[in-house]
Order: C-alpha cells, then sequence, then structure tokens
C-alpha cells in the first residue's frame, strides 16, 4: 500500500468514527452500544472513573489501548503534545494535571477530530489547551518547546514511524519524555492481513515487530527506552468489535486465524527520554 493511501484511508475511517463513536483498537467491546460500553473500554484499558468523570461528554470515543497519562508523571506547568489527538480525551485528562500555567497542544490530521476535540475544549472551559491540524510524521510544532509528549495507539497507524519518532526527538525538550500506548506484534502477520487497508485502519496490520517498535524509538535518539506495561489482546476482542469483524469478514479470515492473529497483537507502554 502506498503511503497516500493508507493516510486517505486512516483519516477516512476515524472521520465516520466520531460520527459514530465507534471504536478501534480496544481489546473489549466497542463503543457503538452507547456511553456505559465506552467507559467499560477505557476502564479496560487503564482509565479510572473519576478521570473519565473529569472530562466532557463526548470527549472519550474509546478509541485507545492504554492510558500513557497513568505512566508519564506529569508535573504542573508542563508542555505536553499528544499526537493523535482525536476528541481530546488524552489532551484534556493531561490539562487537568499541568494545571494553568502548563499547556497542552494536540495533533491531528482528521479535520472532523478537530472540530470535535475543540468544541469539547470550549465545552469544558480548557483555556491551557489548544489543537493543531497537521500530521505526526511532520509536526506543527517547534524545535525544543515540549517537555512530555504522549500518544495512544495512533503512532502504529503511520506509515513511517521512523519520521514519527524523528519529529518527537526534534520538539522535545532536552531531557523531555515520550510516553507512549501503542500496538506491536509478538510475530509476523500473514500477507492478507498486511496487505488489508482494512485492517490497516484497524489498528493491525500498520504494527510493526515488538523489538523493531523498540529499536525505531532508539534509533530515532531516544535514551533508556523501557517498556513499562505490555498486554496481549484478548480473543473476545477480536469477536465483538466491529472494526475487527470488519476487517475478518472482508478478509474471509477462519477462526484458527482469527486466534493466531490475536495471539501475535500487544498493547504496550513505552517511555524514552531525550538526551540532556
Amino acid at each position: 500500500m502506498k503511503d497516500a493511501e493508507i493516510k486517505k484511508a486512516v483519516r477516512e475511517g476515524y472521520a465516520a468514527r466520531v460520527k459514530s463513536r465507534g471504536s478501534c483498537c480496544s481489546p473489549v467491546k466497542s463503543c457503538c452500544g452507547g456511553g456505559s460500553t465506552t467507559r467499560s473500554i477505557s476502564k479496560a484499558i487503564g482509565y479510572t472513573e473519576a478521570e473519565m468523570d473529569s472530562v466532557p461528554d463526548g470527549a472519550n470515543l474509546g478509541l485507545g489501548c492504554g492510558n500513557p497519562i497513568a505512566l508519564a508523571s506529569l508535573a504542573g506547568g508542563e508542555t505536553v503534545l499528544d499526537l493523535g489527538s482525536g476528541a481530546g480525551f488524552d489532551c484534556f485528562l493531561a490539562a487537568n494535571k499541568v494545571g494553568k500555567k502548563g499547556k497542552v497542544i494536540g495533533v491531528d490530521m482528521t479535520p472532523e477530530m478537530l472540530e470535535k476535540a475543540r468544541e469539547n475544549a470550549e465545552k469544558g472551559g480548557y483555556r491551557n489547551v489548544e489543537f493543531q491540524l497537521g500530521e505526526i510524521e511532520n509536526l506543527p510544532v517547534a524545535d525544543n518547546s515540549v517537555d512530555v509528549i504522549i500518544s495512544n495507539c495512533v503512532i502504529n497507524l503511520s506509515p513511517n514511524k521512523r519520521a514519527v519518532f524523528g519529529e518527537a526527538l526534534r520538539v522535545l525538550k532536552p531531557g523531555g519524555r515520550l510516553m507512549v500506548s501503542d500496538i506491536v506484534l509478538l510475530k509476523e502477520l500473514p500477507d492478507f492481513i498486511r496487505n488489508s487497508v482494512a485492517a490497516y485502519v484497524g489498528c493491525i496490520s500498520g504494527a510493526l515487530m515488538k523489538k523493531e517498535y523498540l529499536d525505531t524509538i532508539a534509533e530515532a535518539g531516544f535514551k533508556q527506552v523501557q517498556v513499562l506495561d505490555e498486554t496481549i489482546f484478548p480473543i473476545d476482542g477480536m469477536v465483538n468489535d466491529p472494526t475487527a469483524q470488519a476487517v475478518i469478514k472482508k478478509l474471509k479470515m477462519s477462526a484458527g486465524e482469527i486466534k493466531d492473529t490475536v495471539n501475535s497483537v500487544a498493547s504496550i507502554k513505552v517511555r524514552g527520554i531525550k538526551p540532556k
């Protein structure tokens, strides 16, 4: 697949999700069934009830695969950048941590997501959060200007992850921190999944092998690259998630192929430090 084709598919897929509030990578049921299921997704991947209650209604679309805020150790006054900020869920949680003297920047390439995020920011009265249209491979952010970068199940969607981590290093201040929740592979996927646009939008075929993912972060220049948490996707996630179901149906996957694919996919939380 060409990069332009992938980005177009991802942009269209996420534009549709912000309208339907559908799930992406989450390893439990989709949020299409209503707000209570969105909360169950978020709770399953590490968000607390208090965190979910603290953000504007509509900010949490249940699209993540972890909670990068939980391990980011955010402090008052820090500047935080969210790669692929969606409807603003993690940005608002970060804003609550850094306070009025801090700042949060969300970058997303989907105009519909940005519109929703800005609407949520206005609704929640957030004055320390801004949302920018842009691609995470070419960030609209100044050099050495950010204390912490977070991202939640987004970098796996990029066709050029090396560029993403290079950009992350560029915009971080010396000593700045990268805290990412993402999807990786524990073994190679079959070609019929690798070559599927539907599987790419579903956070499957775009994922790298775990070692390659970590090596890419280190090769970009990050130090102390460490996996802080790792979770295998359960089989019921593939059964219940409509995005995964669409992939299964389109690719005509057998029960054995589904099980093998699920056992190949993991969600990890990774930290890296920009050298001082």
